[in-house]
């Protein structure tokens, strides 16, 4: 087992926390790949979306964090649970929680699947959320 990958999701989180966007841009490969499965049309390639992306988060949460709550490593790959949280600009409270499972190579991220997501706290309860996703009474 390697430890590159755990590296790479260390240093993706002090970046983040540090808002330096040159780091974690550099964090990804130049042909990133990231698939986000339960939003199929929010997939891309390349590390300059991935810049552009925190350019907005950064922008728009300046005191965001990042927590990496588990993770686990296979060969090149890091399956990681994180939570970000800040406050936007507008005064909510900004919180994402989910996992993202990096492949890894030569420390940088060439591929993600991304299963981060808005926090829900005040959402349904289970016996609601099933009868909407499923319908019926």
């Amino acid at each position: 087992m390697t430890a590159e990958p755990t590296n790479l999701v260390e240093r993706l989180r002090t970046a983040t926390n540090a808002h330096d966007l040159a780091a974690i841009a550099d964090c990804f490969a130049d042909t990133y790949r990231n698939e986000t499965p339960v939003h199929p049309a929010r997939n891309f390639v390349g590390r300059q979306q991935v810049r552009s992306n925190w350019e907005h988060i950064l922008a728009a949460v300046p005191d965001v964090t990042a927590e990496v709550i588990r993770q686990v490593v296979d060969g090149d790959v890091i399956w990681s649970e994180w939570e970000m949280r800040g406050t936007r600009r507008d005064g909510q409270l900004h919180l994402m929680r989910g996992v993202i499972i990096f492949g890894v190579d030569d420390g940088r991220a060439t591929w993600a699947r991304f299963y981060l997501e808005p926090a829900e706290l005040d959402g349904q309860d289970a016996d609601a959320a099933v009868r909407t996703i499923v319908g019926g009474a």
